[in-house]
């Protein structure tokens, strides 16, 4: 029986306008209406360019905007295929993470920082209430405050700066300023699954660099940079979900490699003053090539919503018109809030306070899992990457025990070995509890032919 497809004579009634433009609105409005359904195949570019009496290159036109839009998808053997009316994308990875079907007993899911080692808020929010300048129009990417607190921190010289959201935003608006749907952006494999689904909605084409202990792999990235990448996004420390950091050998190796291109080095560091390992960058060497995306979520609360941006001076200043469309900055008391806690000797001391717990819990959970036959290599961050036989086995035996953990598949790229990604950063402190649930995991970790886990 022939597959279901619109006769291009039928079609090219329905369009007026015959600009890219116009067939592609006029595509979107039937589809809305329901006039075209979903699962349904579209004409071919030349057949319906030969009724419009319009170069193929039009309709070829009309159709990437609406492939752009995920109102059509192109699939090799049917064609084109309309998919369904305009929506907003949804962070797969990312919504799913956690999603278990209710409160679990142990939530290893979210890699959350423990809100009780987190610097307190209220002397840093009354300090910054009575700062100059408040509630004026004025757009402001960073405070002269925040600026004196952050600049003597940063790996380089930055020509820019700006106040971002958050990491994630951060690095999603450098993003979506270096690079136009279907170019193509290099990124670590695995990485974070927020990250991934952020460069799936601006539509990227992804490339992926393979990492070691020290980072991304030089190798791995020549072949990357071979495809002209618009930007190569990693985390120079505490890497989600592997826990490696950048060495400075490794730093010197990739700035080498990145140098004669155009390709924008993004360095998105997560975890920020929390991690464990100082900060490396590749803008040690290429300044005017990189920008650095610090999150102060983890390290001084996520309720205040700020990430700086530093580096490439042309980038940072794209971004700054970009967010001119929308909030066009970030609140003056939050951004001088956080120049209070880092400047606060009391806020520093319970950063470093918190840095050290981190490290005893990550660390405890992983050596309580060498010792069943589970080898991780997390040397940092707020997780651990935990090879496992199956990972849809290893989550139900959890999940059967009250345990939310994350699939590892999400952090991947390129589909590898299965492992679960483990969040540590609010493990209990109770050493009893502590070995429950390392049995859990290398139960869950077992099957037959898989790991030797002894409980």
């Amino acid at each position: 029986m022939p597959e279901p497809s619109i006769d291009a004579a039928w079609l090219a009634e329905r369009i007026g306008d015959r600009s890219a433009r116009g067939i592609a609105s006029a595509m979107t409005d039937l589809i809305r209406r329901g006039d075209i359904p979903a699962g349904i195949r579209l004409p071919t570019v030349r057949a319906l360019a030969a009724v419009l009496e319009v170069s193929p290159a039009t309709v070829a036109d009309a159709w990437s905007t609406l492939r752009r839009h995920r109102v059509v998808s192109a699939q090799r053997r049917r064609g084109t295929v309309v998919v369904g009316p305009p929506s907003v994308p949804h962070p797969v990875r990312y919504e799913r993470i956690g999603d278990f079907g209710g409160r679990p007993a142990i939530d290893l899911a979210i890699a959350a920082p423990d809100p009780a080692l987190l610097p307190p808020l209220e002397k840093a929010l009354a300090a910054a209430a009575h700062a100059e300048r408040l509630n004026d129009y004025a757009r402001e990417t960073i405070t002269p405050r925040l600026r004196r607190a952050v600049e003597p921190t940063w790996p380089f010289p930055a020509e820019g700066w700006l106040v971002a959201g958050g990491g994630y935003e951060g690095v999603q608006l450098v993003c979506q300023t270096a690079a136009l749907p279907g170019d193509r952006i290099a990124v670590e494999d695995p990485t974070g699954a927020r990250l991934l689904d952020i460069l799936e909605a601006l539509g990227a084409d992804v490339i992926p660099v393979a990492c070691d202990r020290e980072g991304p792999i030089p190798a791995s990235l020549a072949g990357a940079l071979a495809t002209n990448p618009a930007a190569f996004v990693y985390q120079p420390r505490a890497h989600t979900p592997c826990g490696h950091s950048l060495s400075r050998e490794r730093a010197a190796a990739l700035a080498a490699l990145l140098a004669p291109t155009s390709t924008l080095a993004v360095e998105d560091d997560g975890l920020g003053e929390a991690a464990a390992t100082p900060p490396v960058s590749v803008g040690e060497h290429l300044p005017a090539q990189t920008v650095l995306v610090r999150s102060f979520s983890k390290s001084h609360g996520p309720d205040l919503r700020i990430a700086v941006l530093g580096g490439a001076g042309d980038t940072i200043e794209r971004v700054r018109v970009l967010r001119s469309f929308g909030t066009g900055w970030t609140s003056r008391i939050l951004q001088d809030a956080l120049a209070h806690l880092l400047e606060d000797p009391g806020s520093r001391a319970a950063v470093d306070h918190a840095r050290t717990v981190y490290a005893r819990r990550r660390e405890g959970l992983a050596a309580a899992l060498t010792t069943r036959g589970i080898p991780t290599a997390n040397e940092d961050g707020l997780m651990l990457w935990v090879p496992v036989a199956d990972e849809s086995a290893a989550l139900v035996t959890l999940a059967a025990h009250g345990v939310a953990a994350v699939p590892g598949s999400r952090y991947q790229v390129r589909p590898s070995a299965p492992h679960l990604r483990v969040a540590t950063g609010q493990l209990t402190d109770d050493p009893v509890r502590q070995t429950e649930i390392a049995d859990l995991i290398a139960r869950a970790a077992a099957s037959p032919g898989g790991f030797d886990a002894h409980v």
